[in-house]
């Protein structure tokens, strides 16, 4: 951790939307286990994903803002991995080539006013299903050889997306830290406002921050209406900094069934973003999740 972070002192920052929906519904791209990361092993899967962010990028420039460049890494962890093939030795080397690939891309869009490069974890477990008997030290350890590949390729930061409650954040927490790396810690909820676990988001962030306190959080994964509720006024708000919404007003286990895109009412979405945004001070990172596409992120930027 060599510097700052710039998205903590108020700099904007465009992330990506929803990087795995796009490609399945949009580009008819195959994802077995919903995993996007095998595609930087071949040259069209550069091509695609190389034309995914730059759209990102375009959006960007046209608002002025920084881009945080993350990685398609949200599923190369070993049990996910190991289901499309990948042992760890495979996974090194994809982890650091999924880097590599947002590396090349931050040159080409030097012109930005600020480009990071991050790599994303997923959770151990469904990102929808609120897991089990996690232990903090247990998931640190899990987590730990994908934080050291993205460290050895560069990443200014880890962003942990999706996660369903506060042990495996901690140990994500614990293994970004001791390998050297700014993280963000991303939650996701239910139509609430609370974790899949019924934990309030705000009881989930204060834990975390007493325990293992990251840079900042995120929150996923969840329509702008959904988040609304578990807002209750509290001073731990201001510690979320990034915010990924759904396209969808869906539960997460409609969207579970789903057989086609719901990519929802995008003047909805907007809508409901800007009422949202005025209880969270300190957002600075604004991208999509399931559903989005640059679109969406667009109309959330208002470019």
């Amino acid at each position: 951790m060599t510097h700052a972070l710039p998205q903590l002192a108020g700099t904007a920052f465009v992330t990506d939307g929803g990087l795995e929906t796009d490609l399945i519904f949009h580009h008819g791209v195959d994802l077995p286990e919903f995993a996007a990361f095998p595609l930087v092993e071949d040259d069209r899967g550069r091509e695609l994903l190389t034309a995914y962010y730059d759209a990102y990028a375009g959006i960007a420039r046209r608002a002025g803002a920084g881009l945080l460049l993350e990685a398609p890494t949200w599923r190369a962890n070993p049990d996910w991995a190991a289901l499309v093939g990948y042992d760890a030795t495979a996974l090194d080397r994809v982890n650091r080539a999924s880097i590599d690939l947002m590396n090349s891309l931050r040159e080409a869009h030097a012109d930005l006013p600020d480009v990071l490069v991050g790599g994303v974890v997923g959770p151990r477990g469904d990102g929808y299903v609120a897991a089990d008997g996690i232990d903090p030290d247990e998931a640190a350890d899990y987590h730990s050889a994908q934080m050291r590949s993205f460290a050895a390729a560069g990443a200014d930061i880890v962003t942990a997306l999706t996660l369903t409650g506060t042990e495996e954040a901690i140990g994500v927490v614990r293994a970004a830290r001791a390998a050297g790396l700014h993280v963000a810690i991303g939650f996701t909820v239910e139509t609430d406002g609370r974790l899949p676990d019924g934990t309030p988001l705000g009881a989930a962030i204060e834990r975390v921050d007493a325990e293992a306190a990251p840079d900042y959080f995120v929150v996923n994964c969840a329509h702008p209406t959904h988040v609304a509720p578990g807002l209750d006024g509290g001073a731990w708000a201001e510690r979320i900094i990034g915010f990924r919404p759904n396209a969808s007003t869906l539960t997460h286990a409609e969207l579970d069934e789903a057989e086609e895109l719901d990519a929802g009412d995008l003047a909805e979405l907007a809508s409901s973003y800007v009422a949202l945004r005025r209880s969270l001070p300190n957002l600075s990172v604004l991208g999509g999740c399931c559903g989005t596409d640059a679109t969406h992120v667009a109309a959330l930027w208002g470019v």
